[in-house]
């Protein structure tokens, strides 16, 4: 027996109503859009959207409330007749477009038009206030090395060769010991205030610290009190129709990378956990006055004078009257550290540097002079030294998936720049400073596979070229006696000079959250470590060092900084 199926009459209405009322939507705006476009033409036509909605509503399709709401909604006020001269020109405002706005003016022209895009300027005229941005991390780190350094986030890729704390060679008991050690240290707070003095002024200061100070009373045992440090605290005014900038203050030196142009806070810093970087990684943080001048071209050119500091080691002292204390080294005095010594300089650093920026790379070349000042008998004497350098980082493939770059540094008097720290210059038998040739180098792989991971590979050098020696003067002398930094030697008394150190370093972050509350990463290095001297009357001192960093950070107060636009460190 068949069965008839018979559907619920309120539910039918309800669906076929709201059927009927689409319908009569998409008709009414159909009506709209094809409206004449002549304004004579509607003086003189009836509305067709209100014949179409009076239709609706006698067929039932639409209600009386739904036929008025429709009504007022699509109807089209008669615009004004036009002059006999404009009526022939088909209006903007007739456009079937914008029904509604045919009885408006004629628009006005564009330079009467209040700009969106003008209102920041109009504001910057009169100056666009200060803004204030906050940034930073905090890190836990895990430190591990294969030789006993007693040193925190930041290694030490040299070092004095008869200290206890130091890259120690095998005469010291710290070669047969590993190393193991946490630290928050690392941790660091930013601080961005700018503003607009006017449309083409702008200033801005930058402060950044972080924990890797020590004080007399600072230690690991129980509370782990260790003070804050500066790391960078400068400020600069930027003419937008100078295309120049000027910067003062403490900030990286001009001779570091740059990822674009000559940018503060755009340096590139490899992406390493060690505070001290990476072997041949040329930089240094330090009080200067800096002018950079852009163009369009994608050229820029800088000059920078910056605070000097010098790394002299001598073998041997000529004159009894020129102590290390009295000639070139001072211990720290007011307001200094009084546990460290710091050079007798007579002039600033100069730093000049070229930046070209291509679709295919970013290319740096750059030049240092210095000027080495000491006293002999009385007397003062100066010594010029420097350098030129050089730098580039390729896109090997696009969208930053793989960059490769490079840089060298090579002259007289260049070991300040390096990371590993290598000296500067040594004495004569006159007791005149000496500067020492030297060459650092470094190469890089950065990749980005994916947004969550970035890693990296390094592998630099820094190398003193030749030896300085005088009879028992100077630096590298084969003369010297090197038994006491082989194993069962005494390493209080072990004399060995750098030559060279190199490392390679791989490592890798992976984010794994970035949402509105900023971002956590972890980050986890291995590297090796080799330090080599020159040659003395008992052989060639070598050492060397495994270590590997873990890191956990939060950047509570900006988003996921992609790897290449990763703060400076």
């Amino acid at each position: 027996m068949p069965v008839t199926l018979t559907p619920d009459p309120a539910r039918l209405k309800a669906r076929k109503a709201g059927y009927f009322r689409l319908t009569a939507t998409a008709a009414a705006m159909l009506a709209v859009f094809s409206a004449p476009v002549s304004a004579q033409t509607q003086q003189t036509q009836s509305n067709p959207n209100e014949d179409l909605l009076q239709t609706l509503r006698d067929k039932g399709v639409l209600t009386e409330e739904e036929y008025q709401a429709l009504k007022k909604k699509y109807e089209t006020p008669q615009a004004p007749a036009a002059a006999p001269a404009e009526a022939a020109k088909p209006s903007e405002e007739a456009k079937p477009t914008a029904p509604a706005e045919t009885a408006k003016p004629a628009a006005p022209t564009e330079a009467a038009k209040p700009s969106a895009e003008a209102k920041p300027e109009a504001k910057k005229e009169e100056g666009g206030g200060v803004k204030v941005k906050v940034g930073g991390f905090i890190e836990l780190a895990a430190i591990y090395r294969s030789r006993n350094e007693t040193a925190d986030v930041g290694s030490t890729y040299n070092g004095s060769p008869n200290a206890q704390s130091t890259f120690p060679y095998p005469s010291n008991p710290n070669y047969k010991i590993p190393e193991f050690r946490g630290t928050a240290r690392q941790s660091r707070l930013s601080l961005l205030i700018s503003g607009d003095a006017d449309k083409n002024t702008d200033l801005a200061a930058y402060f950044e610290a972080d924990f890797l100070g020590s004080g007399t009373t600072s230690n690991s045992v129980e509370s782990n009190s260790y003070v804050p440090r500066l790391r960078q605290a400068y400020a600069t005014y930027a003419r937008s129709d100078w295309g120049a900038y000027f910067l003062f203050g403490q900030a990286w030196s001009l001779l570091t990378m740059d990822k674009k142009d000559i940018t503060p806070r755009e340096e590139n810093i490899p992406m390493t956990i060690d505070a001290q970087y990476t072997v041949g990684f040329n930089w240094d943080r330090n009080p200067q006055i800096r002018a950079v001048k852009e163009w369009d071209s994608g050229f820029s050119l800088g000059l920078s004078l910056e605070s000097p500091q010098a790394i002299i080691v001598a073998d041997a002292t000529p004159n009894p009257n020129c102590t290390t204390a009295l000639c070139y080294n001072n211990p720290g005095g007011s307001l200094m550290n009084s546990g460290t010594t710091y050079t007798t300089d007579l002039a600033p650093d100069i730093i000049v540097k070229g930046t070209l920026d291509r679709r295919y790379g970013h290319f740096e070349l750059y030049g240092l002079a210095r000027f080495f000042n000491d006293n002999v008998g009385g007397a003062n004497y100066t010594v010029a030294s420097g350098g030129v350098g050089g730098s580039t980082i390729l896109p090997l493939i696009p969208n930053k998936k793989l960059d490769f770059q490079a840089s060298f540094l090579w002259g007289t008097g260049i070991g300040r720049y390096g990371s590993a720290q290598l000296a500067d210059a040594t004495i004569l038998p006159n007791g005149q400073i000496q500067p020492l040739p030297g060459l650092d180098w470094l190469l890089g792989l950065v990749g980005r596979p994916s947004d969550k991971w970035d890693l990296y590979l390094y592998g630099g050098q820094e190398e003193i070229l030749n030896s300085a020696s005088y009879g028992k003067f100077g630096y590298g002398n084969p003369i010297v006696d090197t038994k006491d930094c082989f194993a069962g030697g005494v390493y209080t008394a072990c004399k060995a000079d750098t030559q060279r150190v190199w490392q390679a370093q791989l490592g890798g972050w992976w984010k794994w959250y970035q949402g509105k509350a900023g971002m956590m990463e972890t980050g986890l290095s291995y590297s090796y470590l080799h330090k080599l001297a020159f040659a003395g009357n008992a052989g060639t001192p070598s050492t060397n060092d495994n270590i590997v960093m873990l890191s956990f950070r939060y950047y509570p107060f900006q988003p996921a900084p992609a790897a290449y636009l990763r703060p400076g460190y």
